[in-house]
């Protein structure tokens, strides 16, 4: 096993441009314990943690700019998403215990691709972009086209994200997690939805990646009946059995939190 330590954002992507096996990290929550149940098939690691260029929340022209490697903790304490985004500060408090929160990073939840991953239905549900760089230049691309499968992304070797982009929500933002604890669990299912002119609904734990339910959310917006809703999202989500749930108790559950969320938002 090999590690690279960068000073500099340029001289990391000069990195993985020459080296499209290095694997990223940051808090490194979920690489260590792919490390130790031995399930982790990188052996090249180039460390970001150190890049202040990946750090920081900012606005910038109404849209809330978190850096990469901002940590929940961060994130929690920020008073620009305590106003902005608040679901995604309701989502970081569930993230783990404290010491994940303070070494886990937002970029890293993004990265990793689970569809387990806590705050992506907030992405989702809150029309974030991703900012990918690499040595060439700078992309943005919307959250609803980033995965492509299975923690699976448009980014390529050579990019790096850099920071979530949040532009301003009008409404009603709210979330809510099942597992089984309220934190240091991964969750079974988990909503992220804005109810204003627009409504947007997210689920996690429900398909290979965050679902963005755009047939659910048109029932409701054109004033349909929830259990309409309701019908609409069976056609939308696809969850599975495994070890923490089953298919059958998720979609239930699904329905259940998509009731009330539009009850608790009226």
């Amino acid at each position: 096993m090999s590690l690279v330590r960068p000073r500099s954002l340029n001289a990391a992507l000069s990195l993985i441009a020459s080296d499209p096996t290095l694997m990223p990290i940051a808090g490194c929550t979920d690489v260590y314990v792919g490390l130790h149940f031995g399930t982790m098939a990188q052996k090249r690691f180039i460390d970001l943690w150190r890049l202040k260029e990946l750090h920081g929340i900012s606005v910038e022209k109404d849209v809330v700019r978190i850096g990469a490697l901002s940590t929940y903790t961060e994130i929690i304490e920020s008073t620009i998403v305590q106003k902005r985004v608040p679901m995604l500060v309701a989502a970081s408090r569930e993230v783990g215990g404290a010491q994940i929160q303070n070494r886990g990073t937002l970029g890293g939840n993004v990265a990793n691709a689970s569809p387990a991953g806590d705050t992506l239905p907030v992405l989702a549900a809150a029309n974030a972009r991703i900012v990918l760089r690499s040595k060439n230049g700078t992309r943005t691309v919307a959250f609803d086209s980033y995965y492509t499968g299975y923690r699976k992304s448009v980014r390529q070797p050579d990019e790096l994200i850099t920071a979530i982009e949040i532009p301003r929500l009008d409404g009603t933002q709210w979330w809510r997690k099942v597992g089984t604890r309220r934190a240091q669990a991964i969750s079974k299912i988990m909503i992220g939805a804005v109810r204003g002119r627009d409504v947007r609904i997210a689920f996690g734990s429900v398909a290979p990646t965050v679902v963005l339910a755009r047939k659910t959310a048109a029932v409701l917006s054109a004033g349909g009946s929830v259990a309409d809703a309701q019908a609409a999202l069976r056609t939308e989500i696809a969850p599975i059995d495994d070890v923490r749930s089953t298919s059958e108790y998720r979609a239930r559950v699904a329905a259940n939190l998509l009731a009330q969320f539009w009850k608790e938002t009226a």
